[in-house]
């Protein structure tokens, strides 16, 4: 039998890209399944993104993803979209159908995966920090869960009148804004808190959130969205106030192996995945 040696091309556009460690994730789940596929990890600036896609057109990717600052921009140069990242805005999975590429958001699955592991967000009410991509795709997926009340703490406020007016308009939660140009204090009823921002991402791991700590307090539930480290700052002050905790690896697995099943088909073992971003932090 003649040997195939043209491998299925997925990967990923971001910038930066160094410190993302999904390729990593993702190969090994590749291998471990038996899957003739790879996935390569390009640096794009946002100048390039747009010829970024017509190269991964042009050599037959099945797929990519988008993180970090191409989420909401790269909607222009796809061709179509997925129900949940048209209501997100937000796409950080392109997909590869009938020769289109279709975005897709599973940040905000994978996100609401790991949350349900710990905390029901039905009924609740939660402060999210950030209003970008990532921020839109849990806000709107903890709103679809059932969450009554969200507050979006961000320092642009026309970015964050976009996300409360998006909550208010497509999911029955009710939202506010509440610009962060303070200290903010989390309000004592709130259920649970999540920081969408990049404060506290590698190489910036000593970068503190602006709020009040003294207000993060049990039984808050607190995640963060940050993989690398997957305990920031925030995560192991808000632990030492006796809070439940939700690291950025859990996100990062479970939107993969929803990734790796829009491009193979196949659903991939997500302890193999985490087995292996949890021994890279570990080395």
């Amino acid at each position: 039998m003649a040997k195939n040696f043209l491998s299925q091309l997925t990967g990923s556009f971001a910038m930066p890209a160094a410190e993302n460690p999904t390729v990593a994730m993702v190969e090994a789940a590749y291998k471990h399944h038996g899957l003739d596929w790879r996935y390569i990890n390009c640096e794009v600036l946002p100048k390039d993104l747009g010829d970024a896609v017509k190269g991964a057109r042009a050599m037959g990717w099945a797929g990519f993803n988008c993180s970090l600052p191409h989420k909401v921009a790269v909607i222009e140069h796809l061709d179509g979209l997925g129900a949940s990242a048209e209501v997100i805005g937000a796409v950080n999975c392109a997909v590869r159908r009938d020769g289109k590429f279709i975005g897709e958001n599973t940040d905000g699955k994978g996100f609401l995966q790991s949350l349900l592991e710990v905390i029901d967000p039905n009924g609740k009410k939660a402060v999210i920090f950030g209003a970008g991509g990532a921020a839109r795709a849990c806000a709107v997926e903890m709103a679809l869960a059932g969450l009554t009340h969200l507050t979006v703490v961000n320092r642009n406020p026309e970015r964050g009148k976009v996300l409360v007016d998006l909550i208010n308009s497509k999911t029955p939660a009710i939202a506010e804004l509440v610009v962060w140009n303070h200290n903010v204090t989390v309000p004592t009823d709130t259920a649970i808190v999540v920081n969408a921002t990049s404060i506290g991402l590698y190489p910036d791991i000593d970068a503190r959130l602006n709020l009040d700590m003294a207000s993060i307090m049990p039984p808050m539930v607190v995640a963060d969205i940050i993989p690398n480290p997957p305990r920031t700052l925030f995560i192991r002050d808000s632990e030492a106030r006796g809070c439940r905790v939700i690291d950025g690896l859990g996100m990062l697995v479970n939107q993969g192996v929803i990734g790796i099943k829009y491009w193979t088909g196949v659903d991939v073992d997500a302890r193999v995945m985490r087995q292996t971003v949890e021994d890279i932090f570990k080395s």
